[in-house]
């Protein structure tokens, strides 16, 4: 028999798993699809299709349909880290940007989310200050290097991704969202038609039949890194602090790197090396700080919470 305290822990420890290993070969998945699908016509089937599925599996099982004010908010939501966040990592993989790179580049969440933070009255403490200095000297180094030197558009999508990323992190945990994982279906929904939307507005069209490959990739995309992933992600927002929720961004990057060089040929020099422990550090300093200073950081957040409805 499980004890009290061990029911409670180990959705979070399950989750935080899913999200350490899962969402870092989700890099890789991405760089596997679009070889041969458009971007974002492929981000768009893969949360449309991940939405569609969850949401009916949802409500077959008798679960609360989302009120019109939860609907909106929970679109936010996906538009910030899906269709934003997500979206604009896999345009930046599609235009050669290595997924062991995009991977350190969104290790940056955490980072963002903390300065998003003090918009609700959260201070810093000077050990996160220190972890924020450090991860931009690690984005430097990382943008000097070999891979996003002649890419600097590259480099400017995925830090966009990063700040809405980070943004819609801080504020999914300060609005109404659906409760349980009906929260996910929806962003996902309301996130697959925008990009679905945008891959018409911007002319993507398919030349030819994608791959097996890219098949399989879309297809883990949707089930793992989508219905299984997303659901963990937005439980640990509604249960731990956002910098904890973004921890998996110290653990992201090293799959990513370890799958990009070892399956797809990658290659990172030694400043791009350097750039990935600098910015892991910077991050695991950060998740440190939380730690240290949670008493304090607690007493700070009260104010701001918003009580669920």
């Amino acid at each position: 028999m499980l004890s009290q305290q061990n029911r409670h822990v180990l959705p979070l420890v399950g989750a935080l798993f899913t999200l350490y290993i899962v969402w870092g070969s989700t890099y890789f998945a991405i760089r596997v699809g679009v070889e041969s699908w458009p971007p974002l016509m492929m981000a768009g089937i893969r949360f449309l299709v991940a939405g569609i599925a969850l949401f009916a599996f949802l409500v077959l099982r008798g679960h609360a349909l989302p009120t019109l004010k939860q609907w909106v908010a929970a679109g936010t939501i996906g538009i910030l880290l899906l269709a934003v966040g997500n979206g604009l990592v896999t345009v930046a993989e599609h235009q050669n940007v290595p997924s062991g790179i995009a991977a350190v580049m969104v290790a940056t969440v955490p980072l963002f989310t903390l300065c998003f933070s003090m918009l609700w009255g959260m201070r810093n403490t000077w050990l996160e200050w220190t972890g924020i200095a450090l991860g931009l000297l690690g984005i430097v180094l990382l943008n000097t290097g070999n891979n996003l030197v002649g890419n600097p558009m590259g480099a400017l999508l995925i830090l966009l991704a990063s700040a809405s990323w980070a943004f819609g992190s801080v504020l999914s945990s300060r609005i109404s969202l659906p409760t349980g994982p009906m929260a996910g279906a929806a962003e996902m929904l309301v996130a697959g038609v925008v990009l679905m939307v945008a891959s018409q507005l911007s002319g993507e069209h398919l030349d030819r039949m994608p791959s097996l490959s890219s098949f399989l990739a879309l297809g883990y995309l949707i089930v793992f890194g989508s219905m299984l992933a997303i659901s963990a992600y937005m439980f640990l927002l509604k249960n731990v602090r956002p910098a904890v929720a973004t921890s998996y961004a110290y653990v992201n990057p090293v799959v990513a790197v370890l799958l990009g060089v070892g399956f797809a040929g990658e290659t990172l020099a030694t400043r791009e090396w350097l750039a990935l422990v600098v910015i892991v550090s910077a991050v695991v300093l950060v998740t440190l700080g939380k730690y240290l200073f949670g008493h304090t950081a607690k007493v700070q957040r009260a104010p701001a919470v918003k009580a669920p409805e």
